[in-house]
């Protein structure tokens, strides 16, 4: 396809990585926050490509991944109930709760459906007014200002038989968590192109100013992550770190300031718990009082719902880029798409579920990274 077909010119991808190896005179440690950009290096075999002291390691932003445990819970839990559907994007669905999931909510009786918008869920509770139509909103900045535009509208509408379980996450509060860690390996990041692409690229100076760390927008084709990396390595190479944009063609400085402005309309910035990471400060967007008629947490009363991660899975580890998914003894064993148990395995965006479908076969290095 025009404009697709460039972005995957085998030529122009081998000069791409050429001159990486050029300018390269040192090992970097780079990672990728999009797990869209996970698949497309793994698919492409882009890594493999690299010269051998260029490590990309893989980001917590697969919204699936990073869902909290207790929030599945919630799902699960608001799914069984009579009288209630739950709407949910395909993937939510065989991610595991602390007991089960949704899948099995539904083969047992309960009703959950497969959307591709919160639209379709608003059309689910208008034409079932008799039933309570959960939608389970999970995502990045990407997916918010969609799914802040269902709550405004189902207000306006006078909807009330619609609620939404609202569990969306931020990029730059992630990253700074993992640049505090004193356990961080990352000396420079992709930038989510798609979040970007909503927020624009502004917000992330002040993390270049506090840490010294450069950020490079990347779009999600293999020139685009090749071209990225060659700026990464040639800004830490010159030892400048600045933010840039390699995704021109969607990203602008500002953002989209319409769907900004529908999102801090319906949502205010919380405080939020990541699957496998923990509690991190002002990481999250919940429903705004203004709308609390809509907001599934209150209405259900599940805002108290706890629960505790496998031992087995080291998914936490995976997310931070301190490991990869082949150095777990349970990958492609214990762990498959099929029997999950962690959600990087379930997701389309998932690292484990990469490494899964390209490199299956891969031979974990002793003891991890």
């Amino acid at each position: 396809m025009k404009y697709i077909d460039e972005y995957r010119n085998g030529a122009i991808a081998r000069g791409l990585a050429a001159e990486i190896a050029r300018r390269a005179t040192r090992p970097w440690v780079l990672m990728e926050i999009c797990g869209g950009q996970t698949h497309t290096l793994m698919r492409f075999g882009i890594d493999e490509m690299l010269p051998a002291g260029i490590e990309m390691v893989h980001g917590p932003g697969c919204p699936v991944c990073v869902t909290s445990l207790e929030t599945i819970d919630k799902a699960i839990e608001i799914a069984s109930r009579p009288n209630v559907t739950l709407v949910s994007y395909g993937d939510m669905l065989r991610v595991p709760g602390s007991r089960t999931d949704l899948f099995h909510v539904r083969a047992n009786g309960g009703d959950v459906r497969i959307v591709y918008s919160p639209t379709e869920a608003l059309k689910i509770a208008r034409a079932n007014p008799d039933r309570n139509v959960v939608f389970f909103a999970v995502g990045f900045e990407t997916t918010a200002p969609a799914n802040a535009m269902a709550v405004w509208l189902a207000k306006r509408e006078g909807l009330h038989n619609f609620s939404m379980l609202a569990s969306h996450v931020l990029v730059p509060p992630a990253m700074r968590a993992l640049l505090s860690s004193p356990r961080n390996r990352v000396q420079g990041f992709i930038g989510p192109g798609h979040v970007c692409t909503v927020m624009g690229y502004h917000e992330y100076e002040e993390l270049i100013r506090e840490f010294r760390v450069p950020i490079v927008v990347g779009g999600f084709e293999p020139v685009d992550l090749l071209e990225a990396i060659l700026m990464l390595v040639t800004q830490l190479e010159q030892g400048r770190a600045e933010v840039e944009n390699q995704y021109v063609r969607s990203v602008s400085y500002e953002g989209n300031l319409p769907a900004q402005k529908i999102l801090s309309e319906v949502f205010e910035v919380c405080d939020r718990k990541w699957r496998g990471i923990g509690g991190i400060p002002e990481s999250g967007l919940n429903i705004r009082a203004a709308y609390a008629d809509f907001d599934a947490d209150k209405i259900f009363q599940t805002e108290t719902l706890t629960a505790d991660e496998s031992p087995d899975c080291i998914s936490a580890e995976v997310l931070q880029g301190l490991k990869k998914p082949v150095d777990c003894a349970a990958f492609g064993v214990r762990c498959t798409p099929e029997n999950p148990l962690g959600a990087p395995m379930v997701s389309s965006e998932g690292a484990c579920a990469a490494y899964y479908r390209y490199r299956r076969h891969a031979v974990a290095e002793p003891g991890g990274r």
